[in-house]
């Protein structure tokens, strides 16, 4: 779990938690609850998350679907927001997250591309 990522990244700094949370933007009560699984980042902290922790914390990801939501999470986007940037509606990205519908060959190496930049191994 991404709270057992945070807590050994803190111990291995030897920071407090008031600390980490300070380096993230949030309360120290928040990390607590990450830590202790009471809670998990929202997609909007992950983008800071990522930074401390120096690392990606999600495993590989293989399908289309499985890397274009890595990849929206990693930069802190809603679908909302990630669909704007890609110039779709929101509701095509939910689908390709949800392996409902599938984007076009020429779209998807489109889309590849765009998010190369943001994300390595994106293809």
């Amino acid at each position: 779990m991404l709270g057992d990522h945070i807590r050994k990244r803190r111990l291995d700094l030897g920071l407090f938690q008031k600390q980490v949370a300070e380096r993230i933007g949030v309360d120290k009560t928040t990390v607590y609850n990450w830590e202790c699984h009471k809670s998990s980042p929202q997609v909007h902290q992950l983008p800071a998350v990522i930074r401390f922790l120096g690392y990606k914390p999600f495993p590989s990801k293989e399908s289309f679907s499985e890397k274009l939501t890595a990849v929206r999470r990693a930069l802190g986007l809603n679908q909302t927001a990630m669909a704007r940037r890609l110039g779709i509606d929101p509701g095509t990205l939910r689908s390709w997250e949800n392996r409902k519908r599938c984007p076009s060959k020429k779209l998807r190496r489109n889309i590849g591309h765009f998010l190369s930049s943001r994300e390595s191994g994106f293809d």
